[in-house]
């Protein structure tokens, strides 16, 4: 006897809604694994990116050391060039100003640039013309003054005279205008 119209089958746990069901959840498992292991990846690049930079940095900052001590180097040499090129001007200009300072009637054969004086070596027809045309600017220029003469075999004196700068009263000048007193 049969109550039913269907004919009976075999009741299973997979059905088709579970199997949709179950795919639904493998697709889903599998695209959570691998949006996992793609952040991984990417967190590890991320890590290996911000290494490198860091050594970039580091690299840079220390050519930049390099560069920054390469530029005052160069800043200093420079100066230093400017300050010669001034002195040498400077030592130019009193060359020609001393040159221009010598009279017609005196010959100078030898002068000697020192750092704090001056060395001329000459010829003068007599003492009057070398005490009045060129010892008396020379003793404007310089502190201390010395002339000595032997007679030439012209009949003109040979003269040798000695000028000197005091260093250490300039200084003390300098103290003394800017207020301060030289202590003794």
């Amino acid at each position: 006897m049969k109550y039913s119209y269907i004919k009976v089958r075999k009741k299973s746990i997979i059905t088709p809604e579970v199997q949709l069901v179950g795919i639904f959840f493998g697709i889903t498992l599998f695209m959570l694994f691998s949006t996992y292991i793609f952040l991984l990846f990417k967190d590890y690049r991320f890590t290996q990116n911000r290494l490198e930079i860091k050594e970039t940095i580091t690299y840079i900052n220390k050519e930049i050391d390099s560069i920054e001590e390469k530029i005052l180097f160069i800043e200093e040499e420079s100066m230093l060039a400017e300050s010669i090129f001034t002195k040498n001007i400077v030592l130019k200009d009193s060359i020609v100003n001393m040159f221009d300072l010598v009279p017609q009637r005196i010959t100078l054969s030898e002068a000697n640039l020192l750092e704090n004086g001056l060395i001329l070596y000459g010829i003068t027809p007599n003492k009057d013309v070398y005490n009045f045309m060129l010892q008396a600017p020379l003793r404007s220029i310089f502190h201390r003054t010395y002339s000595s003469f032997y007679p030439a075999e012209n009949g003109w004196l040979n003269f040798v005279s000695t000028n000197y700068i005091d260093v250490e009263e300039d200084l003390s000048i300098d103290l003394e205008e800017d207020g301060y007193e030289e202590e003794e």
